[in-house]
């Protein structure tokens, strides 16, 4: 779990997930020049208020193979663009396998950029 700037008291108004899913689209998977909300890699989003007023975000994101050596680096850059989000002052940013990530999980934009159409 990453903390970002204290927020304590900032009345700031809940991030929204489709708030956090556009900072998400910011990450991009080096193997792969797609994001890893196009990829279909996150697998799950909530936002959570904290006793200070602020907020903290966990996500449930996957890797397009279990034994992808950029989960750690890919995972740390999600929970940082995350704590961008004004109001936001954690960020949790889990890796899961299950389900298994499958090319099905991609939007229709990812799979046009990656010619699989």
């Amino acid at each position: 779990m990453q903390q970002g700037p204290d927020h304590e008291g900032s009345g700031q108004r809940p991030p929204e997930v489709d708030e956090v899913l556009d900072r998400l689209r910011s990450v991009f998977d080096p193997e792969i020049p797609v994001n890893v909300v196009d990829l279909g890699l996150i697998y799950g989003c909530e936002v959570h208020p904290t006793r200070s007023g602020a907020y903290r975000v966990a996500v449930q994101m996957s890797m397009t193979a279990p034994g992808c050596g950029m989960g750690d680096i890919l995972r740390a850059e999600a929970a940082e663009r995350i704590l961008e989000i004004p109001g936001v002052a954690d960020a949790q940013v889990d890796l899961v396998f299950e389900p298994p990530w499958d090319l099905g999980r991609m939007s229709e934009a990812a799979r046009l950029q990656l010619g699989m159409w």
